[in-house]
C-alpha cells in the first residue's frame, strides 16, 4: 500500500516547517465497516488494530513521539499539545514546539488546521456543528500565541450540506449568532433543514480576523472510498486522523 493511499496532503501555501495530512480509509488492518485504516479507539474497532493503525502513521512520517490524541466531546475546549503520551480532553490542541503533532478524529465533522505565516504555531481543532456554533474556532485563534492576522486555515474533508440535514433549532442557534447564517442553510423535507459547514466555517473564521482560508470541497458522505462517515454507517464507523506539526529546522541548513 502507498503513501498516497493513506493519506490527503492539504494543499495550501503554509510554510515549508509546516506539514499536515488526513487519514483516507485505505492502508490500514482494520476488518469489516472499519476497513481499513481506522484511528479511532471509541469507534468500537478492535482495540490492537486501532494501535497497530497510529503506530503506521507514525514510522511513515517518522515522529519521534505520539500525537496529540484527544477526548472530543463536541465542546470548545483547546489544550496545549503534551509529549507525554497521554490522551488530553478537548476538540482543539496546538503547539509551538518542533515534532509535536496535533491531531483531530472525525467521521463527518469538519477538521480545521491552523498555522501562522511565520510557521511558528499550528494547530487542529474538531468542528461539528456544535463546537463550531458555541466557539471551537475562535477559542482555538485566541490560544494560538500569534496574531490572527498571521493565521491561515485549511478546511479538511467533512460532510457536504447535500447530505448534513438538520432540525429548525440547529439553524436558530446559528442565526442567534450571527443572522447571515442564513446564506448556509438550504430547505429540506418538511421543517428539515440542510447546512453548510464548510460555509458556517468560512463566515465564524472571517468574523474573526481570518483572511486566509483554504480546502473545502470533500464529502465525507458521498466519497466512500476514500472517507468515513458516521451518517452513512453509523456507529460502526472509523475515524479519520487530521494532523499538523511544525518540522525541526536542521540548523547546518540554514
Amino acid at each position: 500500500m502507498t503513501f498516497e493511499h493513506r493519506y490527503l496532503i492539504p494543499d495550501w501555501p503554509a510554510p515549508a516547517r509546516v506539514k499536515a495530512c488526513v487519514t483516507r480509509r485505505s492502508g490500514g488492518v482494520s476488518k469489516g465497516n472499519f476497513s481499513s485504516f481506522n484511528l479511532g479507539m471509541r469507534s468500537g474497532d478492535v482495540p490492537e488494530h486501532v494501535l497497530a493503525n497510529r503506530q503506521q502513521m507514525r514510522e511513515d512520517f517518522g515522529w519521534s513521539i505520539e500525537p496529540q490524541w484527544l477526548n472530543q466531546v463536541h465542546g470548545t475546549q483547546v489544550v496545549k499539545a503534551s509529549d507525554s503520551g497521554e490522551e488530553q480532553e478537548g476538540d482543539a490542541a496546538w503547539t509551538d514546539a518542533d515534532g509535536m503533532p496535533c491531531t483531530v478524529l472525525t467521521a463527518d465533522c469538519l477538521p480545521v488546521l491552523f498555522c501562522d505565516r511565520k510557521g511558528s504555531t499550528v494547530a487542529a481543532a474538531h468542528a461539528g456543528w456544535k463546537g463550531l456554533q458555541a466557539g471551537v474556532l475562535e477559542n482555538t485563534l485566541k490560544a494560538m500565541p500569534c496574531p490572527v492576522s498571521e493565521v491561515m486555515v485549511w478546511l479538511g474533508p467533512a460532510i457536504s450540506q447535500k447530505h448534513f440535514e438538520v432540525g429548525p433549532e440547529v439553524r436558530s442557534a446559528f442565526l442567534d449568532i450571527d443572522p447571515e447564517a442564513e446564506a448556509a442553510f438550504i430547505p429540506g423535507m418538511g421543517d428539515r433543514w440542510h447546512g453548510d459547514l464548510y460555509l458556517l466555517a468560512r463566515q465564524r473564521l472571517s468574523a474573526a480576523g481570518v483572511t486566509d482560508i483554504f480546502g473545502g470541497g470533500y464529502c465525507t458522505f458521498e466519497q466512500q472510498q476514500t472517507f468515513f462517515s458516521y451518517r452513512r454507517d453509523g456507529k460502526e464507523s472509523g475515524r479519520l486522523a487530521s494532523v499538523i506539526w511544525l518540522e525541526k529546522i536542521d540548523p547546518v541548513a540554514i
